[in-house]
């Protein structure tokens, strides 16, 4: 991107489109950096170009350009209809968070669950109670996992239980399905070359949700979960958002507040019900909480990395 900055001139279908972006480009926005940046990666990805110089090395900018500068030529209709997607990913190892908060629910409710997600992109972590976590003197999730996550971490040693999930569903605004190839292939995009980790627990995720393809609405999440809250609850019942609230409008926060309050005030020990949520607060990482019905105690349950690379548990529990 640092060599785009320096180097791109108009004159073509791409250059001209990105340095007369009609939006506002930076990161905090429209993030058209990333942009253009996923749709080069999904070159790499399928074979048809950068395969010599992605992942790039340090001092290799003129290899670099070399090879990047002829793609904008060669496919100008490709780049700019990738231009015009908001960037989407869909970070599997937030399930390490995911796991151990699913385990706290269990020993709070002992009861089988109905998980809903806001903000779900390809819905790969609605099947977080089929990954693995390892934790120092334990495990989290099923043994033979083919998603096995190994992030740093700190705290004492969280539950590690998992309820079962009696159904899944979710929503976005853009809904990826993971069992088609070009929605596998941006769920991919994002993830960078320099990061075969990432790559490889999203498509093992992937195969996974292909198996059993989860039920996500287009739609947003303000009027979408009021909807499905007012079916009758014949089980406990947990909705979840990871770094998704920063993107909500403020009338969908409100809207979405008002829905877990009043199904909240409405949860019985048969019928409970909980909210988790990993969201950006400022400072390093993110915040993870867990407010939990009857009762609707909050509580900040740990602090972790957006990537899911490192979980600090506090060990505080909701009850």
């Amino acid at each position: 991107m640092g060599l785009c900055a320096d180097r791109l001139r108009g004159g073509s279908a791409v250059s001209d489109y990105v340095l007369g972006w009609l939006g506002d480009p930076r990161r905090q926005s429209d993030n058209v950096p990333l942009r253009l940046a996923g749709a080069r990666h999904a070159w790499r990805i399928e074979g048809l170009a950068l395969e010599g110089v992605y992942p790039s090395q340090e001092g290799e900018d003129e290899a670099l350009w070399a090879a990047v500068e002829p793609t904008l030529l060669r496919f100008p209709k490709r780049i700019v209809l990738s231009l015009q997607s908001a960037p989407q990913t869909n970070e599997v190892l937030r399930a390490a968070v995911i796991l151990p908060a699913l385990a706290l629910i269990e020993e709070h409710f002992g009861r089988p669950l109905d998980l809903f997600e806001l903000g779900a992109s390809g819905g790969l972590n609605l099947y977080a109670d089929q990954f693995h976590r390892q934790i120092p003197g334990a495990a989290i999730g099923n043994p033979d996992a083919t998603v096995r996550l190994h992030p740093d971490g700190s705290g004492p040693l969280p539950p590690t239980r998992l309820q079962t999930v009696v159904s899944r569903r979710a929503v976005d605004l853009n809904p990826l399905d993971p069992t088609d190839p070009t929605d596998q292939l941006r769920l991919l995009a994002y993830l960078w070359p320099d990061q075969p980790d990432r790559m490889s627990h999203t498509r093992a995720a992937i195969g996974i949700a292909r198996v059993d393809p989860p039920k996500i609405d287009c739609g947003d999440a303000r009027d979408w979960l009021a909807e499905v809250l007012e079916a009758p609850a014949k089980t406990g019942r947990g909705i979840y958002h990871t770094v998704a609230w920063q993107y909500f409008t403020s009338e969908t926060r409100a809207k979405v507040r008002e829905a877990t309050e009043k199904t909240g005030s409405c949860a019985t020990d048969e019928a409970p019900f909980a909210q988790l949520s990993m969201e950006a607060e400022g400072g390093v990482g993110a915040a993870v909480k867990l407010e939990m019905w009857p009762g609707g105690a909050s509580r900040q349950i740990a602090h972790g990395d957006f990537h899911g690379r490192w979980v600090n548990w506090t060990g505080v529990k909701a009850r």
